[in-house]
């Protein structure tokens, strides 16, 4: 749902980067599931917090100054899909940007482009970022734009686009 980037002023606030589709989305739940890589995920309570630009500043309970917010950096921010509105059943809609992470991601021609490993908003559009299969720590920006995404099926963990091998 998002990442913590650093600490903000010295009473423990943290700034973090949203990955909702409202900068202030995560606002809407009491407590976050913060960990680090592969580190056992840890509750905290929200207390409150406010937009700055495109980042959200938040005060967390269990955090009291900049020490404890400096720890927190790099951290990512999750809440229990239980917690998440429910989805349409019906529609392009039905999932989450969390479902697509770790999907297969092959073109018209049935050539595999890559997994899922992210992805993010533009202000245009929002993108796909695509680990390469062919070549170590490249990635593809692919636009999650409707006329390029041609299929999302979850049951097959895939998603078929139109895109160049070559793009």
């Amino acid at each position: 749902m998002g990442h913590i980037i650093g600490p903000f002023g010295i009473h423990g606030w943290v700034k973090v980067n949203p990955y909702t589709e409202y900068i202030d989305g995560l606002l809407e739940y009491p407590s976050w599931w913060l960990r680090k890589e592969n580190d056992e995920w840890q509750e905290v309570r929200v207390e409150t917090g406010h937009i700055n630009g495109n980042i959200l500043n938040a005060r967390l309970k269990e955090c009291t100054d900049r020490t404890q917010a400096l720890k927190l950096k790099g951290m990512q921010i999750a809440v229990p899909r239980s917690q998440l509105p429910d989805l349409p059943e019906d529609g392009d809609s039905g999932y989450y940007w969390s479902d697509l992470v770790g999907t297969e991601v092959v073109n018209l021609e049935g050539k595999e482009l890559g997994k899922v490993i992210g992805l993010f908003e533009t202000g245009a559009n929002d993108v796909l970022r695509v680990q390469c299969m062919d070549q170590e720590g490249k990635e593809r920006l692919i636009p999650f734009i409707e006329h390029i995404i041609v299929k999302v099926d979850l049951k097959l963990s895939r998603i078929t686009v139109d895109w160049g091998i070559d793009y």
